[in-house]
């Protein structure tokens, strides 16, 4: 339940067992990196990982780059060695997998506070069952340490049995209610991946489709769809210019005592007003992270 602008346009996932590829990952136009202990790792390198993950969190240079830890599943042999191993390095968040309920993050939680955790390290959500879009709402609302649901639409197209296309229209009502509880906690929520990574124009329509959604940024599985996620998750210099002049004129229209004002033949209310300043903020910490 955040309140913070803060850039999360492109959410890379990094393999924790590559040594080379978190090392890499210094140098990536990334906002976030998700330095991955289940997925992307082999049940065999699953401790190795940890440790390196772990080791790369504590030894930094990272930059403003934002980092999260994704642990294996909470019903796992893996689960609360890394949490109390990513508790340990401190990352900004750490990120759990197949969250169905509220008890799930509550339990978490209070593992957290005993492990020791940070208080700067929040909690991130994988959104990616069928029961977790059935209780979107109530895991949006279990915590104020959890600001951010991270929608694994792969996992969730295999549950629903259902086919990846290019409306998305299988998931659909999931990604709608996710958004909901999402915003009505006023939490960050970020897209699913795009799986085919020869299909650069199909990767490009997803983040434009992903920013109509209203998602805040897209996970990303390869370096090469970075600049893709970032320029389109970034607000345009004509939205930014259209914004500051929005503010402007609702600002001078406040001191004549007036409510609405027409700016290009358009009526500006407060409604306008308040995400014409998300947008100026948005692009003022995108701006500050390149510096």
């Amino acid at each position: 339940m955040s309140n913070q602008i803060r850039p999360r346009r492109s959410v890379l996932y990094m393999p924790g067992s590559n040594p080379r590829a978190l090392e890499k990952a210094k140098e990536l136009a990334a906002d976030c990196l998700i330095l991955d202990l289940e997925d992307a790792v082999a049940v065999a390198a699953k401790q190795d990982a940890r440790t390196l993950v772990a080791d790369a969190v504590k030894a930094g240079g990272y930059g403003s780059r934002e980092l999260i830890i994704r642990i294996n599943s909470m019903d796992s042999e893996w689960a609360a060695d890394d949490l109390k191993a990513a508790c340990a390095a401190g990352p900004d968040a750490i990120l759990l997998p197949k969250v169905e309920n509220a008890d799930m993050v509550l339990q978490t939680e209070k593992m957290m506070i005993e492990f020791g955790a940070p208080e700067k390290t929040k909690i991130w959500c994988m959104m990616e069952t069928p029961r977790a879009m059935l209780n979107a709402a109530e895991i949006a609302g279990s915590s104020d340490n959890l600001t951010c649901f991270v929608m694994g639409t792969s996992d969730l197209v295999k549950d629903l049995h259902a086919h990846h296309t290019i409306m998305r229209l299988p998931v659909l009502t999931a990604l709608g209610l996710c958004m909901l509880a999402a915003r009505a906690e006023n939490i960050e929520i970020l897209d699913g991946v795009y799986l085919d990574l020869g299909d650069e124009e199909g990767f490009r329509a997803s983040c434009l489709q992903g920013l109509e959604f209203g998602f805040d940024g897209k996970t990303l599985i390869h370096p090469k769809q970075l600049a893709g996620a970032n320029e389109t998750f970034a607000p345009s210099s004509s939205e930014l210019e259209f914004a500051r002049r929005i503010i402007e004129a609702f600002g001078e229209a406040e001191t004549q005592g007036k409510g609405v004002v027409l700016l290009d033949g358009k009526l500006i209310e407060n409604l306008h007003v308040e995400n014409a300043r998300r947008l100026v903020a948005l692009s003022e910490a995108i701006g500050g992270m390149n510096d």
